[in-house]
């Protein structure tokens, strides 16, 4: 046997349970409450840390190949080591060339496979330029490929990346809907949020918070509510990213009740930040789209990640270059470029805040972190779970130690961070992947090696209401009798002796 944790505390459902996990080949291989018997080239004692599965970050940016002044894949996946995370998700838009058809994947691949700390998987894409161009046939070799979802803009990304029209995602909805792949679109009115940045602009306003004003809730409202009425007409699967409205939350609940397939993510900066107060005081540093925006939003979101509504936690980690991007000498809030580093504190942030100060429980924290974005994009029970012959992918988290955010202190190359000064307590201390460490806080930190991580291919096509309802209900029984049984099972950890 190549490992065994021992003395770890593991999620069973709600509850922290004592076991030693046992690793080989880099998959689980089993559970014991004694080591009788059991032997290993290497044991590590957890000393009774939470040890959960390996934490997910569903929306990354980094960057490579292309725009390497800004973050590189080794950097980003350092970064995300550091903060607990095992696998992330990389968007398609922010590389060059950016991924739309399968020569572009494997040209972003190539230089990447010898960089990663961590796993790693890729989202595909498609884009307006692509319908009216006829290329829609790119879709399936993207699938075959191995993509685990599709991104679509609604308002510019960079120029490889042009954004849809509204009739041009539609058209994309409607093709890629067959296949059942989820389909995650950036959900803002670029009408209104054009219209009103120009309009701040020629008023003079030059304040932070000016940015959040223009691009206002209701351009993610009216740009979610097209979104869910698209997805409605074609049975396509939609994905809300980044999600940083109250009124979004509503949409996504109310679309859910009605068996649309519509699912949410959300980011910590729009549970921790609001607009007036950060950007305010951060100003360029705290500039993202969508923006902040007030504090009841933070509230809410918290409310919806508990309750189901949000089904997962991204970071949208897109850092940029402080001297050239972000606070060149030209800069105002309407020139620097918006995106923010945040792949290293999600984990920390979801101990502290939610976790440790009861917003989330236990099983709830797991599914957000880790199981429900697994499911999600097809790379469960692979990834997300702590199974038998689930890989080796752990996070150890010190649910006592102390921890304030500190934006000079990151593994990523952008030194910025609105959260900078966040005092926090539970943090992750040991990050695994495929059974071996990668980041070990008290043994000199990133400890893993570039390379190390692999490429992730979607597993199958699914998505966490099918889960539920197709593979786990029992043969006849009543939906409405079998589901709470399900969902209890759902979170139960497999523990033998």
């Amino acid at each position: 046997m190549d490992l065994i944790l021992k003395n770890a505390l593991i999620p069973q459902g709600d509850r922290k349970v004592k076991t030693n996990i046992l690793v080989d080949d880099g998959k689980i291989v089993g559970f014991t409450s004694a080591l009788n018997g059991f032997s290993a080239d290497r044991v590590i004692d957890m000393k009774e840390n939470l040890v959960v599965p390996g934490c997910i970050d569903p929306h990354t940016h980094f960057m490579d190949p292309g725009f390497t002044h800004r973050e590189t894949f080794t950097t980003g996946t350092r970064s995300a080591a550091a903060g607990g995370v095992t696998t992330h998700i990389d968007m398609p838009c922010c590389s060059k060339p950016s991924v739309r058809d399968a020569e572009s994947f494997h040209k972003k691949l190539a230089p990447l496979k010898d960089q990663a700390y961590i796993d790693f998987a890729f989202w595909g894409g498609m884009t307006g330029e692509d319908v009216r161009e006829g290329l829609l046939d790119n879709i399936h070799p993207q699938i075959d490929e191995g993509v685990v979802a599709f991104k679509v803009y609604m308002t510019p990304s960079v120029p490889t990346f042009p954004k849809v029209s509204d009739a041009e995602m539609l058209e994309i909805f409607s093709h890629i809907a067959p296949t059942g792949m989820p389909i995650g679109v950036h959900a803002e009115n670029y009408d209104i949020c054009t219209f009103y940045s120009e309009k701040l602009k020629k008023e003079g306003r030059l304040d932070g918070p000016a940015w959040a004003e223009a691009r206002m809730a209701l351009a993610e409202k009216t740009a979610i509510q097209l979104i869910i009425s698209f997805a409605e007409a074609t049975g396509a699967r939609v994905h809300v990213v980044h999600m940083s409205t109250k009124e979004g939350v509503e949409l996504v609940r109310e679309a859910k009740k009605r068996g649309v397939k519509v699912t949410a993510e959300t980011c910590p900066h729009y549970l921790m930040l609001n607009a007036e107060d950060s950007m305010s005081e951060r100003g360029t540093f705290a500039k993202i789209a969508p923006p902040l925006r007030e504090k009841e939003d933070n509230i809410v979101h918290w409310q919806a990640l508990a309750d189901g509504t949000i089904d997962f936690v991204g970071t949208d980690h897109a850092p940029y270059e402080i001297a050239t991007e972000k606070d060149a000498p030209d800069s105002t809030i309407w020139n620097s470029f918006p995106g923010i580093p945040g792949v290293e504190t999600m984990v920390p942030i979801l101990v502290s805040e939610g976790l440790n100060k009861g917003r989330l429980s236990l099983s709830r924290f797991v599914e957000v972190t880790s199981r429900n974005a697994a499911i999600h994009f097809g790379i469960y029970p692979k990834k997300g779970a702590m199974e038998i012959g689930s890989d080796a992918d752990f996070t150890v988290i010190d649910l006592e130690r102390e921890y304030t955010i500190d934006e000079q202190k990151t593994e990523s190359m952008a030194k910025y961070n609105p959260l900078h000064g966040l005092k926090l307590k539970g943090k992750p201390i040991q990050t695994i992947v495929r059974g071996r460490v990668v980041y070990d806080e008290d043994n000199g930190g990133i400890v893993g090696d570039a390379g190390y991580g692999q490429f992730v291919k979607r597993q199958s096509i699914q998505s966490l209401e099918r889960v539920i309802k197709y593979e786990t209900y029992e043969e006849g029984a009543k939906e409405a009798e079998a589901k709470p049984r399900v969902e209890k099972a759902l979170r139960r950890d497999l523990i033998t002796n």
